[in-house]
């Protein structure tokens, strides 16, 4: 699963910005890491001149504006991004790469992705200039810039089919411990649940309620204007009324009185996992110049990948070879349909959208438009209201291009939206699940196809190009 990073660089103590510059970009151009430079990527910036631009766009900058802050000054961001290993081409991840950054960037700042392919697992090298293209403002980091990036990362893995960290947390300690550990709930759950708990032995009345608490190893506080609660003496308190809907000091009354009935949280479920995944090419990475221990962990990691699509077809009743086949087509098919129906939606609303856009400025310019046709479409009325005419007449053929006589209303074109979008928001759930449902299909049916010597398509189609050459 892809995992990010973000680092701001400094000029340290000892060395000056080009230095600085020139160490970062060295490492995340190692040619023995970017396959001799393959898969290195320049926005706004040429990769073999990359330290020398940033440096210039810094002096730009100190011209232009006179700010200068020395030694701890962000002269560049390092943005980290690392895939789970066999998920995930170079060539693919590059591109993820390229995309995360314009996201963060908006396209403000000059960037460039180094793939590292030295690893077992494939990972970016983001070196993001902290000064913006035009040399005037800086890049400045935010508060929650790490969640906010993972959350940029997470949809991009997901639209290019890729797993991601399902709730992670910041921690410093090793990645695979922290994955290990199972997620706790937060304090307010805890104390949630203490009170459905107690709820649960009929208390005959609140103070009854917060007896059974205090027995239960909740610290009770009402020294202050609000009541207040507390796991442990390690805690923070917690206020009653912050906890929010059925557990409220009120709201607790109110159910020990039989007069409110509680609500059932909903918790979303866990999404599953496909386990399965692509076989490595091992000869084409080790013509591309990976070494023995890359093609020891990858027949490992081979081995692991059909024994799963083994297990698989075993979890879904023995399935044979062509009842997969049937099944892998039926998603494929299914997956493409839910694409037409979703481009087709977007066309309506786009189509309902400029239409709308279309009438609002028919409404506005009816009455020059009037005026000007009174006035004998004078050329000195139409100079003064160039704009409103041109508008009226854009409209008006809008409408004749698409045959309408009578113009719908506002009212009825909002409606007819909102039901447009809502269809849309159901086609791209169900859209989601069937791509997930057609990776998973794939990546079995793809291993299967390699454990039982059967040529795939492409295979097929470069054997036939082989024999007529």
């Amino acid at each position: 699963m892809a995992t990010t990073r973000l680092m701001p660089l400094h000029v340290g103590k000892g060395r000056d910005v080009s230095t600085a510059i020139a160490d970062i970009i060295d490492y995340v151009k190692n040619p023995q890491k970017t396959d001799f430079g393959k898969f290195i990527y320049g926005y706004e910036c040429d990769t073999r001149t990359v330290d020398a631009e940033f440096l210039l766009s810094k002096r730009q900058y100190g011209n232009l504006t006179g700010r200068d802050r020395g030694a701890d000054d962000v002269i560049a961001y390092h943005l980290r991004q690392a895939f789970k290993p066999g998920e995930v081409t170079p060539e693919e991840a590059n591109q993820i790469g390229r995309e995360l950054a314009l996201k963060l960037t908006k396209g403000n700042h000059a960037f460039v992705v180094c793939t590292h392919v030295d690893k077992h697992h494939v990972h970016n090298h983001i070196i993001i200039n902290s000064t913006t293209l035009d040399c005037q403002k800086k890049f400045r980091n935010f508060w929650g810039s790490t969640w906010a990036i993972r959350r940029m990362n997470d949809k991009l893995c997901l639209e290019h089919g890729l797993s991601i960290v399902e709730n992670p947390k910041p921690s410093r300690e090793h990645y695979g411990t922290w994955m290990g550990r199972q997620k706790q709930p937060s304090h307010q759950e805890q104390l949630r649940q203490a009170i459905d708990a107690a709820l649960e032995e009929k208390p005959k009345d609140f103070e009854e309620l917060l007896k059974k608490l205090e027995a239960a190893g909740i610290e009770v506080n009402r020294e202050r204007k609000h009541l207040r609660f507390r796991l442990s003496p390690d805690d923070r308190y917690t206020r009653c009324d912050t906890l929010k809907g059925d557990y409220t000091e009120q709201a607790i009354k109110e159910r020990i009185a039989g007069a409110r009935t509680a609500k059932p949280r909903r918790i979303s479920p866990q999404k599953p996992v496909s386990k399965v995944g692509l076989l490595v090419d091992i000869e084409a990475a080790i013509r591309s110049g990976k070494g023995p221990g890359y093609e020891r962990w990858a027949k490992v990691f081979n081995l692991k990948q059909l024994s799963q699509a083994v297990i698989w077809l075993k979890e879904h009743g023995d399935m044979n070879y062509e009842d997969l086949q049937k099944k892998s087509d039926i998603a494929t098919a299914n997956f493409n349909a839910l694409s037409v129906q979703i481009k087709e939606l977007e066309s309506r609303m786009a189509a309902n959208g400029e239409l709308q856009k279309q009438i609002v400025n028919y409404a506005k310019t009816r009455t020059v438009y009037a005026e000007y046709r009174k006035a004998g479409y004078s050329k000195k009325f139409r100079a003064a209201h160039e704009t409103e005419i041109l508008l009226h007449q854009a409209a008006k053929k809008h409408f004749d291009g698409l045959g309408i006589t009578k113009l719908p209303s506002a009212k009825s074109l909002r409606e007819e939206y909102a039901g447009l979008l809502e269809q849309k928001r159901k086609a791209y759930s169900s859209y989601k699940q069937a791509r997930a449902d057609m990776k998973e299909l794939y990546n079995v049916r793809a291993n299967v196809e390699h454990l039982l010597d059967i040529p795939t398509g492409q295979e097929t189609q470069r054997e036939s190009q082989k024999s007529r050459q």
